[in-house]
């Protein structure tokens, strides 16, 4: 199959944590469970206009081996024990479906799960903001807590994110992976 133009139709969110012996081992490992080790990639933040979201079974059952893929990847690691690590991908996306929006990736450590989700919201709605030309983009002024949503410029966005933590132990490392996985 020959794409003309390599804009993404649809895509999946996924996630994961592993224990590894040595630091950098993120890239070996049993076959199953590869799809999650998505390693070097062009950084991708747009995200184009009409791609649907669609669940990770429905789209890792799109992926053929050796296939190359769009991703946005956030990921923590840490050899410390009961360090806590989290990695996200937020999403801001205008109602408006023919209207681009965003995605980010963080990482942190020592935050928990909602805190780490809310701040990947928080900055892929700032970053959506500052691309659509708006100059005085408030976080607290733009968001409507009642109806959890964004408004930037007159569009109304809504956010969404996926975030895996997890807690570091002794004597190995611990890894955490979330990425949106973008599918031509």
């Amino acid at each position: 199959m020959v794409h003309q133009h390599l804009v993404p139709q649809q895509m999946f969110l996924t996630k994961g944590s592993a224990p590894y012996r040595e630091a950098g081992q993120l890239r070996a490992g049993p076959p199953q469970g590869r799809h999650r080790r998505l390693q070097h990639r062009r950084r991708i933040e747009h995200l184009p206009a009409h791609c649907k979201i669609i669940t990770k079974a429905a789209g890792l059952k799109k992926l053929r081996p050796g296939q190359i893929v769009f991703c946005v990847k956030s990921q923590a690691q840490t050899d410390e024990p009961h360090r806590l690590i989290s990695a996200a991908i937020g999403i801001a996306r205008p109602t408006d479906p023919s209207v681009f929006g965003y995605l980010s990736e963080h990482h942190d450590y020592g935050k928990t799960d909602e805190e780490v989700s809310d701040y990947a919201e928080d900055l892929a709605a700032g970053m959506l903001a500052t691309t659509l030309g708006v100059t005085e983009f408030d976080i607290d002024e733009s968001w409507d807590n009642k109806r959890e949503l964004w408004k930037i410029s007159d569009r109304i966005v809504k956010t969404r994110s996926m975030t895996q933590s997890a807690v570091g132990r002794k004597g190995v490392w611990t890894t955490v992976v979330a990425a949106a996985v973008l599918i031509v």
